[in-house]
């Protein structure tokens, strides 16, 4: 890997470079950070799935042991391969990465990306340092599936209604169904499009935002009961944290647990909101939001993270109380009104 520095970075200048290595490469494997949301797979599979149009042959993963695909992918269908990250090529030619904000969050598949000819780095995340020999990061846009589009278009490549509905699933999902801050006329005018092809959007966002089981309520209960406000940090917190033995009781896995920060955030006696998830390693996956008063992308920075403004997360090997105890520290005391 070879990385641009920040101030480099030419968004139209780095999708016609990305355009051609893509144009020329028979074979190209993509990678998507680790506990991936639809952000993630969903730009991952709509570039892979226009990339298959042109005969181009495409491999995908995400380094998560064991993998588990989301629920909403079933309505979607077949775009694209998805293998475990074990059988990921080890050095590819061409590799491609989507939504990661830092080398590290591709886990094991780093070291795929450490060794392939060419890495074509793809997001959106305002923290990301360009870890590539190509950084196509575009800190504007709202979604990473935003910057796939314009690199397809860029390509006149075609869309069929299944990578559609895969770029869909990644804009309407990080936009939080479009009433975040970072959504503009730009992002309106592409789920416009994608909005034209003949894929059940409301089928598909009921799959994304409505289709919880009744054992993801028990431990949305669990989160909530161990909730706490803390009023004199910064401009207030509210944070809560789940274990893999909360996991195991109810019978879930970490991807049942993405809504919960969009539950605990509504406090509004808090500016910050903060969930630990316990991976099955024992580190802490820390999900971090702001109301507008704190940019959480500093501090997700400062641990190995990243993210943006009001969104952000990284790993903690802290434990529950020594990570909220620096997300804390880093946010100081409260100013007084």
């Amino acid at each position: 890997m070879r990385a641009e520095q920040p101030e480099s970075f030419d968004v139209d200048d780095a999708l016609g470079r990305a355009a051609s290595i893509l144009e020329a490469a028979p074979a190209v494997a993509m990678a998507c950070h680790v506990n991936p949301d639809p952000d993630a797979i969903g730009s991952m599979l709509g570039l892979a799935g226009a990339l298959r149009t042109r005969g181009t042959e495409v491999v995908c993963s995400w380094a998560n042991e064991p993998m588990e695909l989301p629920a909403w992918l079933d309505l979607v269908g077949d775009v694209a391969p998805i293998v475990p990250a074990r059988e990921f090529p080890p050095s590819p030619p061409v590799m491609v990465t989507c939504d990661a904000a830092s080398a590290d969050r591709l886990g094991s598949l780093v070291a795929s990306a450490d060794r392939a000819g060419e890495v074509i780095v793809i997001d959106h995340h305002v923290t990301n340092p360009g870890f590539g020999s190509v950084n196509v990061i575009d800190r504007h846009a709202a979604s990473s599936a935003e910057v796939v589009f314009r690199l397809v278009e860029r390509m006149g490549l075609p869309l069929s209604d299944r990578t559609a509905a895969c770029l869909y699933a990644g804009v309407v999902t990080d936009t939080g169904r479009f009433q975040y801050e970072a959504t503009t006329e730009e992002t309106l005018r592409i789920a416009a499009h994608l909005r034209e092809h003949g894929f059940d959007h409301a089928r598909l966002a009921q799959a994304l935002f409505e289709d919880g089981s009744f054992a993801a309520l028990e431990l949305l209960s669990v989160a909530l009961a161990r909730a706490e406000l803390l009023r004199d940090s910064g401009r207030g917190v509210v944070w809560t944290y789940l274990t893999q033995e909360d996991l195991a009781r109810t019978g879930l896995s970490l991807v049942d647990t993405e809504e919960v920060i969009d539950v605990v955030r509504t406090a509004r006696e808090a500016d910050v909101a903060v969930v630990l998830k316990q991976q099955r390693d024992g580190r802490f996956k820390v999900s971090l939001r702001s109301r507008g008063g704190t940019d959480v992308g500093a501090i997700a920075g400062a641990h190995g993270g990243g993210g943006h403004r009001l969104a952000a997360g990284y790993t903690s090997r802290l434990g529950v109380r020594g990570t909220i105890d620096a997300i804390v520290a880093a946010l100081g005391p409260r100013a007084e009104a």
